[in-house]
């Protein structure tokens, strides 16, 4: 059950623990399944999508475990890619990255897999992935090129290509076709969120997998790998970073985040540079980074590696002096919601000056003021839009927010109320 959130304007302090980061979690929950053995992943974002994925894998094998009470260390026993079909369909919940990252690796067995998600998920585009496991021996049902579908395999290797439109399309079959039985070949055409794919090409070289990238525009992957049992600490999200930064940002406010791995591959990291490019300071500490909101000035932004921060950002250039432009970010409209769209009509509600191109956004600061918004049942419009009612005159209500905010960060109320926001539940 999802309920409305009531937010007024308000300042933030203190201290910020950042949960796990759902991009890594969900690449150690696959690859430790795919394992043959027993991997043990500490500090897992344990929310919506995960939980969406190990539900997920669960249906095909795979057992987890974790010691009562205790959340902070999750086991998982791997089935070797020795997935077991099913007559059921396997829910994916809200989860686009489980539903593409699973249809590939249901390919590898001679099984028949069955996915299908929420309504949601059932406007994700996956014909350029199904295109692709079709070329390379796989064997492909669904409904135009959308969820509900069923694959089976095995996948032989061979050559392929695949859109770049989203990075899921070839994390996925990177994850995949090491363990066909022969080398794969994949052509990419126009890759978009790259740090998403170097995150990806990461936990292979953990894996030692073998693989030759040329330019991020070519892939050859051998064929006839195994992924080994491992143990890891998966590291703070920067996505979900993305929140309590620029809420001090906006609101002239001084907190210290907490959690985050500068060194880390995921390409949110980026927006801590933007914020102090746009005025934000930033100090670096070594129990976390100290970030103080100060007079905002907008500037033209290339979102393309990191989509996901561009409705926060959208709040930041409400309010920065001068136009913030957000360009060359497409694919933001084929997340969870058509974001590009969503945080355009939504902040119209609030009296922002807010202009929505094809691919981008041109946004012009002023002030904000209270009124009902729709968080389109997306967990990063939702948060954004608290952000917007935290500068706004009047009272913020956003129909509907509790539940999308699962998804990713489920202590997100929790934790801007400890900070001293104005946020609370209407029941």
């Amino acid at each position: 059950m999802s309920f409305d959130l009531r937010i007024r304007q308000s300042a933030v302090s203190g201290n910020i623990n950042i949960p796990g980061s759902k991009s890594h979690t969900i690449r150690a929950l696959v690859i430790a399944g795919l394992a043959d053995g027993e991997s043990v992943i500490k500090a897992p974002l344990l929310a919506g999508d995960t939980l969406s994925c190990m539900n997920a894998l669960e249906e095909m094998g795979i057992t987890f475990s974790t010691k009562p009470g205790d959340h902070s260390l999750l086991k998982v026993n791997g089935s070797g890619c020795k997935f077991k079909g099913s007559e059921k369909v396997i829910n994916v919940g809200n989860s686009g990255t489980t539903l593409r990252i699973l249809t590939a690796i249901g390919a590898l067995s001679d099984s028949t897999i069955r996915l299908d998600g929420d309504d949601s998920i059932r406007k994700r585009p996956m014909q350029p992935l199904l295109s692709a496991l079709y070329d390379i021996g796989a064997k492909v049902k669904s409904n135009s090129g959308h969820a509900p579908l069923s694959i089976s395999g095995p996948i032989k290797g061979g050559k392929t290509m695949t859109d770049g439109i989203s990075s899921q399309f070839l994390t996925a079959l990177l994850i995949a076709c090491p363990l066909a039985d022969g080398d794969t070949e994949i052509d990419v055409i126009d890759l978009h969120e790259k740090p998403y794919i170097e995150m990806t090409l990461k936990w292979l070289d953990e894996q030692k997998i073998i693989y030759k990238n040329k330019n991020f525009k070519h892939f050859t992957i051998e064929g006839g790998q195994s992924y080994k049992p491992f143990s890891t600490t998966i590291p703070g999200d920067f996505s979900s970073a993305t929140f309590p930064l620029i809420a001090a940002a906006v609101t002239g406010s001084k907190i210290k985040i907490k959690g985050l791995d500068f060194n880390d591959s995921q390409g949110d990291k980026r927006v801590f540079e933007i914020m102090d490019s746009m005025g934000t300071s930033i100090t670096h500490e070594r129990d976390g980074v100290v970030v103080e909101g100060t007079h905002l000035k907008g500037m033209e932004l290339d979102l393309n590696d990191i989509p996901d921060a561009l409705p926060a950002l959208a709040i930041a250039g409400c309010a920065a002096e001068g136009e913030t432009k957000l360009l060359n970010v497409e694919q933001a409209r084929l997340k969870e919601s058509d974001r590009i769209r969503a945080i355009c009509v939504e902040l119209r509600k609030m009296g922002a000056k807010i202009h929505e191109l094809d691919h981008g956004l041109i946004v012009d600061g002023g002030q904000l003021s209270g009124t009902e918004v729709n968080g389109c049942g997306d967990h990063r419009i939702v948060m954004a839009l608290s952000l917007a009612g935290m500068i706004a005159s009047g009272e913020t209500l956003i129909r509907n927010g509790t539940g999308p905010i699962q998804i990713t960060y489920p202590t997100f109320i929790e934790d801007f109320k400890k900070l001293g926001a104005d946020i609370s539940i209407i029941k």
